[in-house]
């Protein structure tokens, strides 16, 4: 399977799933979805315009990450793959349609719900599977139980995700991106509500980041500076912890020991994924402070700045 491919999608963290019933929608729709920052797609194999449907968006939205859902049959995989998709998905586990794609070497994410299923993905070197449906089969706390005898698995999980609970699935470590349909609504399609399908993929996008205030960071030139501002602060019943380079009043105000990022400070931002939102904010202009960036063991983000300051602040991210 393409691994480009899956940290593609795994960055940009949502494909939406859409069921298209006229495919001379589906390009307009494509626009739509990438005005709002969502440059992929899972095209059912719901409708008879599927693969049409595809082949359109293929043709005049090269840029769109095109993938085919729904696929239950090697004849469908043909289709979908003539016409232009770039990945398949199917709902299960059916065994000739993903021994067919790795023949063909196209990328599939298989259907899985249960450990026996995961192990026969695991059996075809399958690392990335479709939890469906995720909120009927377990939701979160089932992917949280999965992470340990299947450390080395991520998974795409789609069915009853929606805007209140997708950052949820989001934070989770073996979670390589989440589908769902609550931002490509059929009616949406139907009535040809292009700026509102817009709207819902950006609010899709943000809500997926999951980013909310951390802390405050104060800089200061010494350790001993730090702990008198941190003396005075615990008199407003603030509780003080001293660290290394820094000292946390609770965990909203952090005094640095040395001078650091930002003319006045920084802003700390909590987030699902900071790759993620690295990615993210990069298209909105942002721009990476590269030295700033710490790792885990697995080579993924957990902290970093960003170059521009937002009136005098360094701005932060956190994994959190």
């Amino acid at each position: 399977m393409s691994d480009t491919l899956m940290k593609k999608i795994q960055l940009i963290g949502l494909v939406p799933v859409v069921k298209i019933d006229d495919a001379a929608k589906a390009v307009p729709l494509a626009k739509a979805m990438i005005a709002g920052g969502l440059p992929v797609a899972e095209v059912t194999f719901r409708t008879a315009a599927a693969e049409e449907a595809i082949s359109n968006i293929a043709k005049a939205v090269p840029e769109m990450l095109l993938g085919a859902g729904t696929v239950t049959s090697v004849e469908f995989a043909k289709k979908a793959v003539k016409a232009g998709a770039k990945f398949i998905v199917s709902p299960g586990f059916n065994p000739e349609v993903v021994d067919w794609a790795l023949e063909n070497n196209v990328p599939i994410v298989p259907g899985v719900c249960t450990p026996s299923d995961i192990e026969a993905g695991l059996s075809r070197g399958l690392s990335t599977l479709k939890f469906f449906p995720a909120e009927a089969s377990g939701g979160v706390d089932m992917l949280k139980n999965f992470a340990g005898p299947f450390s080395n698995v991520m998974f795409m999980p789609t069915g009853g995700i929606n805007a209140k609970n997708v950052g949820s699935y989001a934070a989770l470590s073996n979670v390589l991106a989440v589908g769902g349909s609550w931002m490509v609504k059929s009616d949406l399609i139907e009535n040809e509500q292009w700026d509102e399908i817009t709207t819902l993929c950006a609010e899709a996008v943000l809500a997926l980041q999951g980013l909310r205030f951390a802390h405050l960071g104060i800089n200061e030139t010494t350790k001993e500076n730090a702990q008198v501002a941190a003396a005075a602060l615990e008199l407003l019943g603030m509780t003080r912890k001293v660290g290394n380079s820094s000292t946390f009043l609770d965990t909203v105000i952090e005094v640095t020991h040395t001078p650091f990022y930002g003319k006045h400070g920084h802003l700390g931002f909590a987030c699902n994924n900071v790759d993620r939102t690295v990615h993210y904010l990069q298209k909105k202009g942002f721009t990476l402070n590269e030295e700033s960036v710490k790792r885990d063991d697995k080579g993924a983000m957990k902290s970093c700045y960003f170059n521009e300051e937002i009136a005098g602040f360094a701005f932060h991210l956190i994994k959190g």
